[in-house]
């Protein structure tokens, strides 16, 4: 990954956060959204935006259709922020290895308290 694609990753992690925490006001997403890293491709023209949401799996798809819903305003807004040729086309994807981290850490807990 070039300097200009990191930078690029990080503005977009950054403002993406931002505009989901003051912008978007949806009551579809009501659980704690986190942006948890995003990988943009080679030309800056396509963003995968890895998100975890805190919440049970309605709440988890809830989010997701929503975020789906709000993908164009969520680039418009991105395009008004971050000064590039090209705003990328944004994908967003439910990363789910936060809670397979606290479940691996609950096996582990119960393993040394002699639970299983």
């Amino acid at each position: 990954m070039t300097l200009r694609n990191e930078r690029v990753r990080k503005a977009l992690m950054r403002e993406i956060s931002d505009i989901l925490l003051r912008e978007v006001k949806d009551p579809k997403i009501s659980g704690i959204v986190s942006i948890t890293d995003v990988e943009v491709s080679h030309d800056n023209s396509f963003a995968k935006v890895f998100y975890s949401v805190l919440g049970d799996e309605d709440t988890r798809k809830h989010t997701s259709e929503a975020l789906l819903k709000l993908t164009p305003r969520i680039r418009y807004e991105v395009g008004k922020r971050i000064r590039l040729r090209l705003t990328p086309e944004l994908r967003f994807v439910l990363d789910e290895s936060l809670e397979r981290g606290m479940r691996v850490t609950d096996l582990i807990d119960k393993i040394s308290r002699g639970e299983i």
